[in-house]
């Protein structure tokens, strides 16, 4: 119903549904891309600005990227709390732009160790806002049964970001010093600012306009319109649990029960009612789709760790030459991120992760051929491209399952108890742990890859990922999307003759 009050300046375009998710991908754009283009001028910042001895700038720079991680871990999911217990949530939201802009300014003028590590911390902070609150904006807007083919979208857009950051970083310092990184950035900022300012969200601008709201809670992947019905089979589907079946009027008590295992009975604890997401951690969907991300990031961080070292020492590149074979990755990443998302909304979340994860496997055991050197130089250097590329159409199937699984999952708990999460549910809380588990992943992937890559070598060190790449499609076989059913394949051929 349209409110009496005068509507805020141009309601209609600043409450726009491509507004609304162009702001929320400049923001998590400028996070990724003003992190990126700080970490290269980071150790000549030491060495001139700070006059740090030159056998310490390898541990401070890796105590400052350790900063941004924890600070992040740590801010995840009491920033979802936050979020889901305010009316609206561009204040929060603009609240990590604040933070932002105070690490940008103190890493510009900093003078000491302390200053550049509080920077980092606020710039981790900053992130786990952006990250928790951005995709919980997305998921109010576009509601579930688009959220695939959205974040798939968003995601090959910032991972631009991912990359030119570190080559516009380096070519900056070098050209301008630190006054031009940093007066990039404050552009990169300004222009996050004044979107994130003038974003207008849906149910705000659903007092004042006669438009409708997605539904959160009663849609999901099983219910996109355009679609139609979904045949499945309940809890044991592979996925789209609720859509209406001609196997629900022979088995209705499947589907009550499947309904059943998200209901709450009893009154929930202190704990509980303090933090509702805790309740759905009993579903293992959730657990395993949150170990999707852990696992994504990790093996993100796992390029962004070795192939710099790795070109270095095979081809004797310069930091900004191997800072371009990041192209060779990032561009299968950037173009098929958008058709990998539309692919998970359609066919749902266990096939995406598991051809994703399943893909990997022999890609990453193939960038090993490399380092036997059994082609010349030049030919060799195409080759590893050719594998990074390669790798980087994975890299683009595994972008949304995670974020469109445990969505669903937690649509279905709050579905099915009104009430418990409050008017907003407990979408900012999941992506508080979703963040959570992607940094955390972002931490460990480098650490373990640096450790294994001295220890036995570039090529087992990929093997062994590729290991952790097959586990993570057989559990996303078996749990994600639901247990496996014969109906889930029948289901994937129909669709394919309606396509």
């Amino acid at each position: 119903m349209a409110s009496d009050k005068s509507p805020p300046w141009a309601l209609r375009w600043r409450s726009n549904t491509l507004f609304i998710i162009a702001t929320v991908a400049i923001g998590l754009f400028t996070d990724l891309f003003l992190y990126g283009l700080v970490v290269p001028v980071l150790p000549f910042m030491l060495r001139s600005r700070l006059s740090v001895p030159e056998d310490q700038i390898q541990s401070y720079v890796s105590n400052l990227l350790a900063a941004y991680a924890g600070a992040s871990v740590v801010s995840s999911v009491p920033a979802g709390w936050i979020a889901d217990r305010t009316k609206s949530r561009q204040a929060p939201f603009l609240s990590g732009l604040a933070a932002l802009l105070a690490a940008t300014v103190m890493l510009a003028f900093g003078r000491s160790i302390a200053v550049l590590f509080v920077a980092r911390v606020l710039q981790g902070i900053s992130a786990a806002v952006v990250w928790t609150i951005g995709l919980a904006m997305i998921l109010d807007t576009v509601g579930p049964q688009n959220l695939g083919k959205v974040v798939g979208s968003i995601f090959s857009f910032i991972s631009v970001g991912e990359l030119l950051a570190p080559v516009v970083g380096g070519v900056l310092y070098d050209r301008t010093g630190s006054s031009g990184v940093f007066g990039v950035a404050a552009g990169v900022l300004g222009l996050d600012f004044v979107m994130r300012l003038l974003v207008v969200e849906k149910k705000t601008a659903a007092k004042y306009l006669d438009t409708s709201l997605p539904d959160i809670r009663g849609g999901g992947q099983d219910e996109c319109p355009e679609d139609g019905p979904i045949p499945d089979g309940g809890e044991e589907s592979g996925g789209r649990e609720d859509a209406a079946t001609e196997n629900d009027a022979l088995l209705p008590a499947k589907k009550q029960e499947a309904d059943e295992s998200y209901k709450v009975h009893g009154e929930p604890n202190r704990i509980i009612r303090a933090l509702p997401i805790l309740i759905c951690f009993r579903s293992p969907r959730l657990l395993v789709g949150l170990g999707l991300a852990f696992v994504q990031a990790s093996l993100l961080a796992l390029f962004d760790a070795t192939i710099p070292t790795e070109a270095q020492s095979l081809f004797g590149f310069t930091s900004l030459q191997a800072g371009l074979l990041f192209i060779a990755l990032d561009v299968p990443y950037l173009i098929l991120g958008p058709l990998a998302g539309w692919a998970v909304d359609r066919y749902g979340t266990k096939l995406a992760a598991v051809v994703g994860f399943g893909y990997l496997v022999p890609a990453l055991i193939l960038l090993r051929l490399p380092s036997d050197q059994l082609l010349s130089k030049t030919d060799n250097i195409i080759l590893y491209c050719a594998l990074l590329a390669l790798n980087g159409v994975g890299l683009a199937i595994i972008g949304a399952p995670s974020v469109v699984e445990t969505s669903e999952v937690v649509r279905k708990f709050d579905k099915a108890n009104p009430g418990l999460f409050g008017s907003n549910g407990p979408y900012a809380q999941l992506y508080g742990f979703n963040s959570l588990f992607f940094c955390a992943g972002l931490t460990v992937g480098p650490l373990v890859a640096g450790a294994l890559r001295d220890g036995v070598g570039y090529g087992n060190m990929n093997l062994v990922f590729a290991v952790v790449a097959a586990v993570t499609a057989t559990l996303s076989f078996f749990i994600i999307g639901g247990r496996p059913h014969r109906d889930s394949f029948r289901l994937l051929g129909r669709k394919r003759s309606a396509s």
